[in-house]
């Protein structure tokens, strides 16, 4: 779906959280980080004054950076509360987000998933896209067959993410995330992507061969994904619609 711009953008992915909250008030919601899900989460508050009711909501983050405190202004717990859970009324026992200062990863990471599983799955899963096709921190390379794990994270990860800390050593080199078979699990998938930096990732993902050196490829694969994009990002399709 191509859009006029990163307001429509947003707009659109709200109407899709919305649909699904008023045929099931209960519903498990899979949510992003980064710039480009801001405009989506200040839409959903928005609408919570508006009168949607968010307090049957469970939410599970796609991933954390390893390594930062829950509190750390760059960790995304801090990130999820200034920019979205501040505002709702979720309670606090339905909000999911990897401990990234667990002393142990592997079972951090095994919990997760079974959090994930105990509540029935994920209905609607946000995602934002990487310059380099990255989905939640799966790199390049990364197995199809993943789930949540302990990640490296490449370089152009780490330079795009260098904006949001003081010094580019400053940003964590690991990270905990969603594999791409926990992503794929979900039963309804909206990706978000707007910019010419994310042009040439979104051909590739949209048009090109399914492969594990282009992680958002396998998005092919799933029966309800929807991809919202702004003219920018959707310049190098070469079969695009409206």
């Amino acid at each position: 779906m191509i859009v006029k711009d990163y307001t429509e953008m947003s707009k659109l992915a709200a109407d899709a959280v919305v649909g699904l909250l008023e045929s099931k008030p209960a519903a498990v919601l899979g949510l992003a980080t980064g710039s480009t899900p801001i405009g989506l989460y200040e839409e959903l508050v928005q609408r919570y004054h508006h009168g949607l009711d968010f307090s049957q909501v469970t939410t599970f983050n796609l991933d954390e950076y390893y390594g930062l405190a829950s509190d750390h202004p760059t960790s995304y717990h801090y990130y999820m509360q200034q920019h979205l859970f501040q505002y709702l009324n979720i309670p606090a026992t339905s909000i999911n987000i990897p401990n990234g200062a667990t002393p142990e990863p592997a079972g951090e990471c095994r919990s997760y998933e079974a959090k994930i599983a105990k509540v029935g799955g994920i209905d609607l899963q946000v995602l934002g896209i990487g310059t380099n096709g990255h989905i939640g921190f799966n790199e390049p390379g990364t197995p199809f067959g993943n789930t949540t794990s302990l990640v490296n994270l490449a370089p152009a990860t780490i330079e795009a993410n260098s904006r949001f800390f003081e010094r580019r050593e400053d940003v964590p080199r690991q990270a905990l995330s969603m594999g791409i078979r926990s992503i794929m699990n979900c039963r309804r998938i909206v990706l978000l992507a707007n910019g010419e930096n994310k042009a040439n990732a979104i051909a590739a993902a949209v048009e090109g061969p399914i492969s594990e050196t282009l992680p958002a490829s396998v998005l092919q694969l799933h029966p309800d994904c929807t991809f919202i994009l702004d003219q920018a990002a959707a310049k190098n399709l070469t079969h695009s619609r409206g």
